[in-house]
């Protein structure tokens, strides 16, 4: 049988996916670079075909996993996604067909694979091949580090999987590095089927922010016939680009995380269908799109690193068509890109006092990120890089998280329920319901506090009642996610004995993780003043050889300068030291620290001051409470270096 053409439709492989697939095939585990549209998917949805078992695609896109599950599905290949668009029942029934090897390729959510009950699905199964795609996450040198893709190499390895396959379309030399390590990838299964793209004219555009609205409008209006995206940093720049390219007549629209998941999947479904859309989007958008005739990228304002910005302009012109990448370069885009970076890194106070807390626990302990992360103020993302720092410092282990509160609503009646298994079995249901607390409808349980009633295994608590589930007997409602860590041969004398060192580390990795975010984003800077040809700037930053001027970037057609727009500096008034000094006695535990008050008139959020409510009269003479990030001094020195803030809240 020829797979190639009579299952997918195709008469010969692209560069570089047969002998990925033949690595597969041979039982190895591989790493594929290939740029964006380049083909990346066939590598392991040929070989999936042919494996006997499961394979399971890894991936944050859920554009992504959609699109490929309802092609695979055309093709008649039994494939299924998991994501939260899903209801419980479609869950369920997936969880059926996987127990009967229905299912050929599973796509999930990195984040799926820290869900026990999910987990305790996978482990009763046989996994061929686990694919991790935007692999780049799981390296600190990556542009766009999860610490959840930390935890994959751990868990291919518990789920005994025959060979990984790992998926990027950039990488640079540390990062290659690193994923191989991981994944224990042999250097010979290394696939890089190289970044250059002829088809791309790169075009960059020195402008202050008030000329950007004309020059956007004059650039859109007069460009190649096609779709287009427009990259911004923003939300609020979101909404405010696609305004007035609206009221210029040209059909735009808004797409960020701050709109409801419907509306985006509306909104990405217009663009998909349309042949002249103009979405105008933050980072979010553009991953796992795959739409061949996108005519223009434009980054309204700058990209964060090279990576992204590689990845960005890899969405237009996959069909191999002309296609343009503009960016208008203005430095106070800069700005506030590395203000996020300065706001995310944690105080050392914050960091002491929480490693104290965590070094005071026991052997095995659970936490709620979302309570840790309000009463120490560091985000939960940068929570879980913390925790991720601890687990690669071999102080813990995570064990999989749970929900600490499950809710029951009975199906069938008790005794149906206790008659359907031994007398042994039906005493263990029986008190755990007699342990939960009634409401009208929902049976209320604390999976933690029933264990330890019971003097019973947590898990096996879960486990009964995620199968009485699955069989129908009883509906679910799950809450409260707590992760659970085990201390590595770590007694609480040597813990207490080396919490100063500990403390030091830690504090030394965010301030090394600052500089190195702030450096990926110099490189942008680095690129716009390259006096030479930016197409081979590029390639040389992530390895790859062109000895060659490319002929259609800007340099190359017009060898003129594209160092961005400087902007004069902000000399700190008395005034603003008095307000410095109001936030700080006005809003004590909140606005206490330098950087606390310096991440404030960022117009960074923080746990504390968005979860810290104040009064205020409203218009109707009413007083109100609404969040400290609402304040009106909130942001107001948005355009001005965080490091010069800091040091003037220093002094």
């Amino acid at each position: 049988m020829n797979i190639l053409k009579e299952t997918f439709g195709f008469d010969s492989f692209r560069n570089g996916q047969e002998k990925v697939i033949n690595k597969l095939l041979d039982g190895e585990s591989a790493l594929a670079v290939f740029p964006t549209g380049s083909g990346k998917s066939l590598c392991f949805q040929y070989p999936a075909v042919i494996f006997k078992n499961l394979t399971v695609v890894v991936s944050p896109l859920i554009a992504l996993m959609k699109d490929q599950v309802e092609f695979l599905q055309s093709r008649n290949i039994a494939a299924a996604r998991l994501d939260s668009t899903l209801s419980w029942d479609e869950v369920k029934q997936i969880y059926s067909d996987l127990r009967q090897n229905k299912i050929k390729l599973l796509y999930v959510a990195p984040e799926r694979l820290s869900n026990e009950r999910f987990t305790h699905v996978l482990e009763g199964l046989t996994i061929d091949l686990m694919v991790i795609d935007e692999a780049h996450c799981i390296s600190e040198w990556g542009h766009n580090f999860r610490p959840d893709y930390m935890k994959l190499a751990r868990i291919s390895e518990v789920l005994k999987v025959g060979r990984v396959l790992t998926l990027t379309a950039t990488a640079t030399p540390a990062v290659v590095k690193d994923i191989c390590r991981e994944f224990k990838i042999n250097s010979e299964n290394y696939v890089n089927t190289g970044f250059y793209r002829p088809n791309l004219e790169l075009r960059f555009l020195p402008s202050a922010n008030s000329e950007k609205p004309k020059l956007l409008i004059r650039e859109v209006s007069n460009s190649l016939p096609g779709p287009a995206i427009v990259y911004v940093t923003l939300q609020k720049t979101a909404e405010y680009v696609a305004g007035f390219l609206q009221e210029a007549g040209i059909d735009a629209k808004a797409y960020h995380a701050g709109i409801k998941d419907e509306v985006r999947h509306k909104i990405q479904d217009w663009f998909m269908a349309s042949d002249s859309a103009v979405v105008v989007a933050t980072i979010a958008f553009g991953m796992g799109i795959d739409k061949a005739n996108i005519r223009q990228v434009y980054h309204y304002n700058l990209p964060k690193s090279l990576e992204n910005y590689s990845q960005e302009i890899g969405r237009a012109g996959r069909d191999g068509m002309p296609s343009q990448c503009m960016m208008f370069a203005d430095s106070a885009d800069m700005i506030t890109l590395q203000n996020f970076t300065y706001g995310d890194t944690p105080e050392p106070g914050s960091i002491r006092r929480l490693t104290e807390y965590i070094l005071s626990q026991d052997h095995t302990f659970d936490i709620s990120s979302y309570q840790l992360s309000g009463e120490f103020d560091i985000r939960e993302l940068v929570m879980s890089t913390y925790f991720t720092y601890l687990e690669l410092l071999n102080i813990l282990t995570a064990v999989a998280p749970y929900y600490s509160e499950y809710k029951v609503k009975f199906n069938k009646t008790k005794d149906e329920i206790y008659g359907a298994f031994n007398q042994e079995r039906a005493n263990f249901l029986k008190n755990i319901f007699e342990f939960g607390k009634k409401g009208k409808i929902w049976l209320t349980i604390d999976i933690k506090s029933c264990a330890n009633s019971l003097g019973e295994e947590r898990n096996r608590i879960a486990k009964a009642l995620n199968y009485l589930e699955e069989n129908g007997f009883i509906s679910l409602q799950v809450s409260g996610i707590r992760k659970i860590y085990r201390f590595n041969a770590y007694s609480n004398e040597n813990r207490v004995a080396n919490s100063d060192t500990l403390i030091e580390q830690l504090q030394a990795l965010f301030v090394k993780r600052e500089e190195r975010d702030i450096v990926m984003s110099n490189n942008v800077i680095k690129l716009l003043e390259h006096p030479g040809c930016k197409v081979r700037y590029i390639l040389e930053f992530f390895g790859e050889n062109f000895n060659k001027e490319c002929g259609h970037c800007e340099w190359c057609i017009t060898k003129s300068d594209t160092t961005p727009m400087k902007h004069e500096e902000y000399n700190f008034t008395k005034e603003d030291k008095l307000l410095i000094d109001n936030l700080r006695n006005n809003h004590p535990g909140v606005l206490d620290s330098p950087r606390q008050i310096s991440r404030f008139l960022c117009g960074i959020s923080s746990p504390k001051a968005s979860r810290t409510r104040i009064s205020y009269i409203a218009e109707d003479g009413i007083e109100r409470k609404r969040t400290l990030t609402r304040h009106r001094d909130f942001g107001k020195f948005a355009k001005i270096p965080f490091s010069k803030i800091l040091q003037f809240c220093n002094v």
